[in-house]
């Protein structure tokens, strides 16, 4: 990925108030910010769900093992 630096971000800063409008660009953050934050969310469920036991048999016998009284 290319490096863009400062004069880069402030051109597309620049080109995007022109098509969007001082108005319109918060709108745009605020959506983007939940857009990222959705995701973050959503990857980390995956993430989590990958350390859980797949095999369905163990999740059985732990349910059958609360069931039983201590002995």
């Amino acid at each position: 990925m290319a490096n863009i630096g400062v004069p880069g971000l402030i051109l597309i800063l620049i080109v995007a108030l022109l098509l969007f409008g001082p108005n319109k660009l918060p709108e745009l953050g605020r959506a983007f910010g939940k857009t990222l934050r959705e995701f973050k969310k959503g990857a980390r469920e995956v993430m989590s769900d990958d350390d859980l036991p797949t095999d369905s048999s163990s999740n059985k016998e732990r349910t059958n093992n609360d069931k039983r009284l201590p002995e």
